[in-house]
């Protein structure tokens, strides 16, 4: 993984040292609180429903064992002992109190991390594909020029003052495990027919109180002009993007007002006027960045393991998990793992400071000492021996962290809610909890199959709940939490953005509303159908008439 060097130590410790003025000026009485805002957003810090809250960047996913200590003991130290891992694999503090955010910024220093434009009207956190280097799928390992993005990105002044925030990922499988056409720009790399690496640039997505799919302005950009092209989408965007309207400030306003082909034919043209920048990136830059992500020293094995195979066959709960939570890798004889932060009861991502350190240790011996962080908020090893599976499964089953549940019902995405974020219009975790508990049946929830549900508690979509295959969405009713559905949404090369079912519900009708569309799923599937496919194909019709039922009736 990337180590940070002289410049990015001089960086970020001057900004560490800036914010500790900032925030001694502001207690003082020196800054008012609109003075005081732009600079702690800056710096990651927000002021929630019971306290601030810290956003933690994790650029691209990718965390060492030693980094997590750190988080651990931070939360423990400046927090109520555990943290909350976001959709953009960032890492959210809930608890920090206003006068130890800059002792909490020096300390992340000390190993190489920061909260730099983890909010604000800037370029956030770089996300990729949380299986990058190591998925059999993979077409260019994204990670070296996510961690290029990053150095551009930071502090750029050109774009630190965006009409709106703007978020960047990039994906190099065939799979697209990152929700590109989601994002303000999504970063696809491929190559051409000669074995040439380029760039497939998606601009325009986004959720939140309007959620649209990306559009395709490039088939294929020189990878070396990726940071020049992305230059001049900024500079069409900060030109004529809306700054007198917070709702239509977001690039996808733009390029919906634009059209996407007059919004590229602009790009084009700014770009051909600027493409020799010294933005290029030359062959020998990507190679130094490379370097820093070269593979571990994997030992030579063989593909199948007896041990592994044995103890398949000799343990269904084993087996179970490593059906869901196991998953491919490219080199023969390991596997990625994921560890689930989706045991019920537990709020969706969280993770206590004494897991962290558990965790942290089983990277160490599992995982060359490394992580990743997935947006469907939870932690990956990323480099198993198979014949450590069963002795891994063993030690994180008795850390809470062996669900199998990957890719099923009770993964539920979530944002914090009206538990913690003053944006938000109801509570997500005890409807996530609610749900959990309702399936907690693992047979029953493997029958039913993949299924995504997310839920977010307003509009800003940070539990992505727009491209869900269950969706919910938290909304205000007369002053009480009321909760709206929708179904069909996913993500990848075949994005598309739930349907409202129809009229909002109570919270406590929510566990009954999720199994009545399970039911009308299972009721009319085809054999081997998933439920967003069956959605696509029925239309909302039945599960409407399924859930509205009694209303239904009643009307009539």
């Amino acid at each position: 993984m990337y180590r940070y060097d002289c410049l990015d130590r001089t960086l970020v410790a001057e900004r560490v040292a800036q914010f500790r003025d900032q925030t001694r000026r502001f207690l003082a009485g020196e800054l008012t609180e609109d003075e005081f805002r732009p600079l702690r957003l800056r710096n990651g810090l927000y002021i929630q429903r019971h306290a601030p809250m810290l956003r933690v960047a994790i650029p691209y996913g990718v965390l060492s064992s030693t980094q997590l200590r750190k988080l651990a003991h931070i939360a423990r130290r400046y927090d109520r002992g555990y943290g909350h891992f976001s959709t953009r694999q960032n890492l959210q503090l809930n608890w920090p109190r206003l006068e130890d955010v800059p002792e909490i910024l020096a300390e992340l220093a000390e190993v190489d991390m920061h909260a730099i434009q983890t909010s604000g009207n800037c370029v956030r956190n770089i996300t990729t594909d949380h299986f990058a280097g190591i998925a059999p799928d993979e077409i260019v390992d994204g990670r070296a020029l996510a961690e290029i993005l990053r150095q551009w990105s930071t502090s750029h002044p050109e774009f630190n003052w965006l009409p709106r925030k703007f978020k960047i990922a990039v994906n190099g499988a065939s799979t697209d495990r990152t929700a590109l056409l989601l994002h303000d720009v999504g970063l696809g790399l491929v190559r051409d027919a000669y074995g040439e690496v380029g760039v497939r640039v998606s601009v325009g997505g986004g959720m939140g109180r309007t959620p649209m799919i990306g559009h395709v302005i490039r088939e294929f950009l020189p990878w070396r002009h990726m940071l020049t092209y992305l230059e001049a989408i900024l500079r069409v965007y900060n030109r004529y993007g809306r700054r007198d309207n917070l709702w239509k400030a977001r690039i996808k306003i733009l390029v919906k007002s634009l059209g996407p082909e007059e919004f590229g034919r602009q790009v084009e043209a700014e770009w051909e006027a600027t493409r020799d920048s010294p933005s290029t990136i030359t062959e020998l830059e990507l190679q130094r960045v490379c370097a820093f992500f070269a593979p571990p020293d994997y030992e030579k094995r063989a593909d199948v393991d007896p041990d592994h195979v044995h103890a398949l066959a000799a343990s269904l709960p084993f087996s179970r998990w490593a059906e869901r939570n196991v998953h491919p890798h490219r080199v023969p004889g390991y596997a990625a793992v994921t560890l689930s932060l989706k045991k019920t009861g537990v709020p969706p991502g969280d993770l206590t400071s004494g897991q962290m350190d558990f965790v942290a240790d089983l990277a160490d011996r599992y995982s060359f000492g490394e992580l990743r962080v997935s947006h469907e908020q939870n932690l990956i090893l990323a480099d198993v021996r198979k014949s450590d599976l069963f002795a891994l499964w063993q030690e994180a089953k008795s850390g809470g962290l062996a669900t199998p549940n990957v890719g099923l019902l009770t993964n539920i995405i979530s944002c914090p809610g009206g538990d913690f974020c003053s944006l938000a219009n109801a509570k997500s975790i005890p409807i996530a909890e609610a749900i959990q508990r309702r399936f907690d049946d693992l047979d029953y929830v493997h029958d039913i199959g993949e299924l995504d549900l997310n839920i977010s508690g307003c509009m800003n979509s940070c539990g992505h709940h727009h491209i869900g295959h269950i969706g919910i969405l938290g909304v205000d009713k007369n002053g009480e939490e009321w909760y709206q559905v929708s179904i069909g949404g996913a993500q990848g090369a075949q994005a598309s953005l739930g349907n409202v079912i129809g009229p909002s519900f109570r919270a406590a009708d929510m566990p009954d509303v999720v199994e009545k569309l399970i039911e009308t799923y299972l009721e009319l599937r085809h054999e081997d159908e998933r439920f967003v496919d069956a959605v696509h194909r029925l239309g909302i019709a039945p599960f409407k008439q399924k859930v509205y039922a009694q209303e239904i009736a009643r009307a009539a």
